[in-house]
């Protein structure tokens, strides 16, 4: 058997090595042997698309310089195939620009040599851990909904689950980050593990560093055992740092210095202890505003802003608010003691004329006051007790072209309300042509019940 071709028996899993030093190849490919592992080796880029034609492999560990190309290539390579194959990059010529690029391309990790035997092993284990696309795609989605910012934001959430970036979310409050988080975690290699939210606004700043990083007992005044912080009970999982343009510069510099090392020294330790978790942060503010004001770090922001997700305001998704709306009644009904409780058409047309300036947070909080004081399973519109849709529009947006798009929602709402959804009749009653009002729905997402991504 040619060299390269080493094979292990049974049905191994198969891993890819591709380097152009013999002596890094024969080390990889003799640790991942002892590990149970099916390997081939290549020593170029033009090698290894090669054994990707004839050969189907579960991981693929390369080097970032090769004499034909870079591993970036092999990334981009690979990811063009669609197989879902992850991707280890490792390098000596470790930079921050290098690892970020490699994150954005697809790669699952990105580590510095020399690599010592323990982490590649556990390298090797998170890769090789991923779940299959296929099974992720059936299981339930609690995103709900059909709109195109929706559809966009799920299918980037699966391609994150199988990376190891740091990801930053951003959107407004109650927009959704904190499940777009748990979604990235619980999808990946880490979801065995714990996620841990941090809402960094909400810590004393005096306490910051002993909950971040634990401390040794005796460490301070009332200190009087070991306590682990948020880095320690993330280990080996996620860390989520929720509304993290909160912390105070100090703290900025001790988060950067853990994150680059990874390694966390509890306040009254004398030595660092390492840490292996995955960070996502998330800010309805705009961090990079607050980095050109001086109020977070930059150096800092590059880290975490390695790849970015916005969840988009529950405004923009107005299609979804019927299944989300009926997803929130079915769950909180029974909590309420109204098993049966569902959304009348006069209630769906009334939230869908809303602004929602605290999107989907506040949806829940209308619903649940709904189910609380209504008198009935049919929960209508004078149950929710909304302020005027328009002003909410208005408000929400700040903007007079959002606040138009409320005044015509509302319009064209009430026309086909009191038409029975007849667009002939609406136009009519409207004093527009049928065509203006189908293109209007069109454009301010308004469907029929029944229509996909729309009945409750």
């Amino acid at each position: 058997m040619k060299r390269g071709e080493r094979i292990a028996a049974g049905n191994a899993r198969r891993v890819l090595v591709v380097d152009d030093e013999p002596d890094i190849r024969e080390l990889l490919e003799l640790t991942l042997v002892k590990m149970g592992l099916a390997v081939d080796t290549a020593g170029s880029v033009g090698e290894a698309q090669e054994r990707l034609k004839n050969a189907r492999f579960d991981l693929c560990i390369t080097d970032m310089r090769l004499p034909d190309g870079e591993g970036l290539d092999l990334v981009r390579h690979i990811a063009g195939l669609a197989h879902d194959l992850p991707v280890a990059v490792i390098t000596a010529y470790g930079s921050a620009e290098n690892a970020v690029a490699a994150l954005k391309a697809g790669a699952f990790d990105y580590v510095s040599k020399p690599i010592g035997l323990g982490q590649l092993r556990v390298l090797v284990k998170s890769a090789l851990s991923l779940p299959e696309r296929l099974e992720a795609a059936n299981d339930a989605q609690p995103l709900l909904g059909e709109s195109a910012p929706i559809r966009a934001v799920r299918e980037t959430l699966a391609k994150l689950a199988r990376t190891q970036a740091p990801v930053y979310i951003s959107g407004e409050s109650g927009s959704g980050k904190e499940l777009a988080a748990r979604l990235i975690h619980s999808h990946g290699a880490r979801r065995e593990r714990h996620f841990v939210p941090v809402n960094c606004g909400a810590l004393p700043e005096q306490l910051m560093e002993s909950e971040f990083f634990g401390y040794r007992k005796g460490a301070f005044t009332g200190a009087e055992r070991d306590r682990d912080g948020f880095f320690q009970a993330a280990n080996g999982g996620t860390l989520f740092l929720d509304e993290v343009a909160e912390l105070p510069l100090p703290m900025q510099v001790k988060l950067l210095r853990a994150i680059q090392e990874k390694r966390v020294r509890k306040v009254g330790a004398t030595q660092e202890e390492p840490v292996d978790v995955r960070i996502i942060c998330a800010t309805h503010q705009n961090l990079a505003a607050l980095v050109a004001a001086g109020r977070f770090r930059q150096d800092l922001f590059y880290r975490l802003n390695v790849i970015e997700v916005k969840m988009p305001p529950l405004r923009e998704c107005r299609e979804d608010i019927p299944v989300i709306a009926s997803a929130i009644v079915a769950r909180l009904g029974p909590m309420n003691g109204r098993r049966s409780a569902r959304l009348g058409a006069d209630a769906i047309e009334e939230l869908m004329g809303y602004g929602f300036p605290g999107n989907i947070r506040e949806l829940e909080n209308v619903l649940e006051r709904a189910l609380a004081l209504s008198n009935s399973d049919d929960i209508g519109a004078v149950d929710l007790s909304l302020d005027s849709p328009l002003e909410a529009g208005r408000e929400a947006s700040g903007s007079l072209p959002e606040y138009l798009d409320g005044v015509e929602r509302k319009a064209i709402l009430d026309a086909l309300a009191k038409t029975g959804f007849n667009r002939t009749a609406a136009a009519k009653l409207l004093g527009i042509t049928f065509r203006a009002l189908r293109y209007r729905m069109q454009r301010l997402a308004i469907r029929e019940p029944g229509a996909a991504g729309h009945s409750p």
